[in-house]
């Protein structure tokens, strides 16, 4: 499996702090199936603004160091910005050098440029991908809102400790949506911590299987990972299902 959102690298954002919890988390994702780790440090502007060359640099630390097995590549999980584009020409990076691009929205506010950016994305033949959708309040509130985005070409990568109900009841119910309403086209751990998330991404693998099946589960975890790691274009993705509301109390109802 490959995991493609991660903050592994030490002492660069509200990951790890130390170069052993960075070969802890390594050790626990070899130990449950994992080959590759995409590292996606947070690029915030004003707020994380590491380098990528310093990533590198930490990278390498990490890799003389440790004598795990695992392929371990460059990212950035970069919030959302106008100047997006500015920022993977000067210092942070797209998934492994690829067009990908993993970004995040605020969590308690919607974006009202969230669309401005896609395109900016886009034109540069560059493919966006959201962070964790199920965990931002006004997706849970109305996850329908993810299918025009879907329509526009951005790919959607949930969090396995949603599943399990780490970030709450909303992020899981609704992630359990985007899986029935194929809204979902990528896992990651997200781990910022040793003995937090890959311990339990077996459970969550289970929990993921029972709704979409294995074959479908590993489209998500090894398929189109591999895609973002080679640079190559995922195709024939399932179209989304737009979920119906019931009743009068929102769309879990």
């Amino acid at each position: 499996m490959i995991d493609v959102h991660s903050h592994i690298i030490f002492g660069v954002d509200d990951g790890a702090k130390e170069i052993e919890q960075s070969i802890a988390m390594i050790q626990e994702a070899k130990e449950v199936g994992f080959d590759t780790i995409i590292v996606t440090p947070h690029y915030m502007e004003e707020y994380y603004e590491c380098d990528k060359n310093v990533i590198a640099e930490k990278m390498k630390q990490i890799q003389e160091k440790m004598p795990i097995d695992v392929q371990i590549l460059q990212g950035n999980e970069i919030y959302i910005t106008n100047r997006i584009n500015e920022l993977l020409e000067e210092k942070a990076t797209t998934l492994n050098e690829s067009r990908y691009v993993l970004f995040e929205l605020p969590i308690n506010a919607e974006p009202l440029n969230i669309t401005e950016v896609v395109y900016q994305i886009l034109e540069q033949d560059r493919v966006p991908i959201l962070a964790h959708p199920e965990r931002y309040p006004y997706i849970q509130k109305n996850p329908n809102k993810l299918i025009p985005l879907i329509e526009d070409g951005v790919l959607m990568q949930c969090n396995y400790g949603s599943i399990l109900g780490i970030y709450g009841k909303e992020p899981k119910e609704t992630m359990k949506k985007l899986l029935e309403h194929q809204m979902v086209h990528l896992l990651g751990s997200d781990t910022h911590r040793p003995n937090t998330i890959y311990p339990r991404i077996p459970q969550a693998i289970e929990e993921v299987d029972a709704i979409i099946g294995e074959e479908q589960r590993k489209i998500f975890t090894t398929v189109y990972p591999k895609a973002v790691i080679e640079n190559t274009v995922i195709e024939d993705m399932e179209t989304p299902i737009e979920i119906k509301k019931k009743g009068f109390f929102g769309w879990f109802g």
